[in-house]
């Protein structure tokens, strides 16, 4: 038999005595599929493998053409005219029709033998394959899948192998970056030209993408401006992903690009609006101070004069740190050392030029919503000092002092004068009174040191300072 002389021809190449019982049982009962095909193409045997891979009996298999059960004709007419011009397959991709219809992926390693130069059989070892190529379909589906989830967001996404060159980019991408992208030439970023957020030159190379790759971690919170080839510049927020494998090596990295054009321009907006809405209220306080301290001027009445002066020195206070918050960028803090020095210097234009004000801050920043309650704190404290602390000629010392101390803001105020008894001045005194209220807004504690130099303290916590 063919399949005899197949077997003990192999075995006599590899030097060893094989009896035919062995060839017989190598063939039929071998793990790997095996059938012999005549030189018309008629199936002359195949192994227990084979028909149980495809499902047929011996008798619905064995004595009929090859063709009849290969789903592509074109795929198997080639096999048979490489093999019968000699040639040896490998791994030969096909299609083979099982016996309930459904078709199996294949690879087919065959040769022939030939004796005298005539085509005698093929050996043809059939591997299935059917479950890789159905992976491979899976695998190709879900990346298509992810490929039109991506072309499908507004934002810029593109991905990069692991040295930086540009593997993928989406139309969100190029509308963003105004070019298109050269896939494995351009490197670390789509854009034409990278500036950093105060519009300093940003090398691509040292861009968060190359970043992100260089120390294999995400980047976050830096934002930059894209330089588009018309010149245009587009703000944006990158967050650049490094990619890792199982093995924990780096395989590329996937950043999206978000445009915060939108989001800059409404910025913009929101200053140009507080720039607008604080030069009024200045203007306003400025104002109403001069309409106070004219009406205080003008009065006949002591008592009215001096509660109109108290009025008038408040509102001062107040304009002065509005004054402040004015000439801020940040419109959310307030530098604490020029907050104070301005409240301070407005309170001293009510005072004599033999009051003598050091002022004193170890803070760096404070919050907008402590300024205001906190100016009128500072303008009573001073204006008791020097109404308590100076002497019969009017002369007098205090120091203002702005500190912080374990998690809280710590205000002083210190005069050299004789001291004051806290609880009958807080009776019957509106300032001292006006202080103990603006301190339970700053959600804070007041003390007085009585005399000689009656020192306040005024503690809160500021968790912004």
């Amino acid at each position: 038999m063919a399949k005899v002389d197949l077997l003990r021809s192999n075995a006599v190449a590899l030097g060893g005595p094989v009896s035919s019982e062995d060839y017989e049982d190598f063939f039929e009962n071998g793990a790997l599929p095996l059938h012999l095909v005549g030189a018309d193409g008629t199936i002359l045997h195949a192994n227990r493998a084979e028909l149980d891979l495809l499902g047929y009996n011996a008798e619905d298999y064995i004595g009929r053409p090859i063709s009849q059960f290969h789903a592509d004709d074109e795929t198997i007419r080639e096999i048979l005219t490489r093999l019968a011009a000699g040639e040896k397959i490998s791994r030969f991709p096909a299609l083979l029709r099982a016996r309930d219809g459904s078709i199996k992926h294949v690879e087919i390693t065959s040769s022939v033998q030939f004796r005298d130069g005539t085509f005698t059989n093929t050996r043809c070892f059939t591997t299935d394959v059917t479950e890789v190529v159905e992976m491979r379909r899976q695998l190709a589906r879900k990346e298509e899948q992810m490929r039109q989830i991506l072309e499908a967001l507004p934002a810029a996404v593109y991905t990069t192998d692991k040295y930086g060159k540009i593997s993928y980019y989406n139309r969100a991408a190029v509308e963003f970056a105004g070019r298109e992208p050269a896939v494995g030439e351009d490197e670390w970023c789509v854009t034409f030209r990278l500036f950093t957020a105060d519009g300093q030159p940003l090398p691509h190379d040292e861009c968060p993408m190359a970043v992100a790759l260089r120390e294999k971690r995400p980047v976050r919170g830096v934002e930059a401006m894209a330089q588009r080839p018309d010149g245009t510049m587009v703000p944006f927020l990158p967050f650049p992903t490094p990619m890792i494998d199982e093995d924990g090596d780096l395989v590329g990295a996937v950043n999206m690009l978000v445009d915060i054009s939108d989001r800059k321009a409404a910025e913009t907006n929101q200053k140009v609006f507080l720039d607008e809405l604080n030069h009024r209220v200045k203007n306003n306080m400025a104002m109403l101070y001069g309409l106070i301290h004219s009406a205080a001027r003008e009065s006949k009445s002591p008592e009215a004069r001096r509660v109109l002066g108290d009025a008038a020195q408040r509102v001062g206070a107040m304009a002065a740190a509005q004054q402040t918050l004015y000439t801020e960028n940040d419109r959310s803090r307030v530098s604490a050392a020029d907050f104070v020095n301005a409240v301070c210097n407005s309170a001293k234009q009510a005072f004599s030029k033999d009051v003598a004000l050091h002022v004193d801050v170890d803070a760096p920043q404070l919050p907008n919503d402590v300024t205001m309650p906190l100016a009128l704190v500072i303008n009573e404290l001073t204006t008791n000092a020097a109404k308590h602390g100076c002497d019969h000629e009017g002369h007098c010392e205090m120091w203002v002092s702005l500190t912080r101390s374990e998690g809280e803001l710590v205000l002083t105020v210190r005069d050299n004068g004789p001291g004051f008894n806290f609880e009958e001045t807080g009776r019957r005194s509106s300032g001292t009174g006006l202080v103990s209220g603006l301190v339970r807004q700053l959600r804070g504690t007041f003390s007085v040191a009585p005399g000689p130099g009656a020192e306040c303290t005024v503690r809160f916590a500021c968790y912004h300072s």
